[in-house]
């Protein structure tokens, strides 16, 4: 894992009469539109100014009501976030700007992956483990577990500089250490303009694996976002990994797709599987 992977920023670019905010990741070759608002048509014209050499993907969160607007301009659906605005289903459309990166050549192992954890009957959760919320003090320990963990990771997780940061801003980790070692953690990372927490940054030592302390993890995640007034959680499995997307389907969580070429995670770019869950349920 390099430095390289801190330059990704965030910019809030303005017209007469929209806006929006991108996330520029040169590491994972992509744009990100995380949010938008004004003139679809004109917001599209001047995101496609910013797909340019370097970039491979580009992604947008769209709106219902402008799925269509998306379309006749030449984005793609790769799947939806249920609740993700508040509530809204938020649609996750793309475009390519190389063949390699629209092609995804394991997907029929990973739709046999997804068969099966769709397939798998919820077992009992295990006896709860200790856990507890981390802090700051935390982070050296839990960039030796997700350096253990990650040969490659999106995000520079291996950096306690990077992790404290992310603490600061608003994400709450959850962990579970067996003497002086954290063997597993999983972390939400808290939108409060739309109440949604992406569940991410879940890790468990191999060792560990059979030990079901990932189903409590998010479970303790989930109680803490709703005592923040966070309502809809989601997250984003690797599609090659049974285990991970088996816990968020023996959670309640919905699949919702699969996003090609999406991250460089463990040595490989790899396919995304969506998953989304409301963590209250409607009065009636």
């Amino acid at each position: 894992m390099t430095d390289e992977r801190e330059i990704a920023i965030d910019r809030n670019y303005k017209g007469s009469d929209y806006s929006f905010d991108c996330n520029h990741d040169p590491f994972n070759e992509r744009i990100r539109i995380e949010h938008y608002s004004g003139n679809s048509r004109h917001v599209i014209t001047h995101v496609l100014r910013l797909f340019t050499t370097g970039y491979s993907k580009c992604i947008v969160k769209v709106k219902d009501t402008d799925l269509s607007i998306f379309r006749s301009l030449g984005f793609s659906y790769e799947g939806t976030i249920r609740n993700y605005f508040s509530g809204v289903d938020m649609h996750v459309m793309t475009k390519f700007k190389e063949n390699w990166r629209r092609n995804a050549h394991r997907w029929m192992e990973e739709e046999q992956i997804l068969d099966g954890v769709l397939s798998k009957v919820a077992s009992p959760l295990s006896e709860k483990p200790v856990m507890r919320r981390a802090t700051e003090q935390d982070a050296e320990k839990l960039s030796v577990l997700y350096k253990s963990v990650f040969e490659v990771y999106p995000t520079p997780m291996d950096q306690p500089e990077y992790i404290r940061k992310v603490m600061k801003e608003g994400t709450i980790f959850y962990l579970v250490e067996e003497g002086n070692k954290i063997t597993s953690a999983a972390s939400a990372e808290v939108n409060r303009t739309f109440q949604n927490a992406e569940i991410t940054d879940c890790a468990t030592l191999p060792e560990f694996r059979k030990s079901g302390a990932m189903r409590h993890l998010i479970l303790a995640l989930e109680s803490k976002l709703l005592d923040e007034g966070i309502y809809y959680a989601y997250s984003i499995a690797r599609s090659l990994s049974f285990g991970m997307n088996a816990v968020f389907f023996q959670l309640g969580y919905e699949y919702g797709g699969r996003l090609i070429n999406n991250v460089k995670i463990y040595d490989d770019w790899e396919n995304m599987n969506l998953w989304s869950k409301a963590l209250v349920t409607s009065a009636d």
